[in-house]
């Protein structure tokens, strides 16, 4: 590309598109902190491993499904379909299933079970038996609570699910870069 390089280009296409995923290949390690400021999802050094390249290529491609994905949301009085980045939380009411959107709440006719299984993994944590969160929703937590939406709703967090779900939600942040 004469006259611009692929740090230009991706700083563009991401002003256009927050959502994207870029990837930034080079044998140059001087563009990495401008690679940076603009959160490519991946800075890989060239000679590729492939490996690690086919490894950062599915975790991509599981993030963009989680972004994109639509979800169905059936209730007693029809299904809804939404993105899953639209989803807070699942939660467990007595025997009511709560899930709360962006838009609003639906009672779901399906159980928790249902619910783990369908969320995408990388995205979604069980901190306890009542509660599923959305790490996008994350706004901070501590040993006993995680705070979603801006602490406007709260999901308990049990003490033997701390530190896995400290893991998986750093891991998730990093993925976002």
């Amino acid at each position: 590309m004469p006259g611009i390089n692929g740090i230009y280009v991706g700083n563009e296409l991401k002003k256009t598109n927050d959502k994207l995923i870029i990837f930034i290949v080079t044998s140059h390690s001087k563009y990495l902190d401008d690679a940076m400021r603009f959160h490519v999802f991946r800075y890989l050094s060239k000679p590729l491993d492939k490996q690690r390249f086919f490894r950062n290529m599915k975790e991509a491609v599981d993030l963009y499904h989680a972004i994109t994905f639509k979800i169905p949301i059936e209730t007693r009085e029809g299904v809804h379909t939404l993105p899953t980045s639209s989803i807070i939380m699942v939660e467990a009411q007595g025997r009511k299933i709560i899930v709360h959107t962006t838009f609003r709440d639906f009672e779901s006719v399906h159980n928790l079970q249902y619910w783990s299984e369908l969320l995408p993994q990388n995205c979604f944590f069980q901190t306890h038996r009542s509660f599923i969160v959305n790490f996008e929703q994350v706004s901070n937590f501590d040993h006993t609570l995680v705070y979603m939406a801006d602490s406007q709703f709260q999901a308990y967090l049990t003490r033997r699910k701390y530190h896995a779900f400290k893991e998986a939600y750093l891991l998730y942040l990093e993925s976002m870069r």
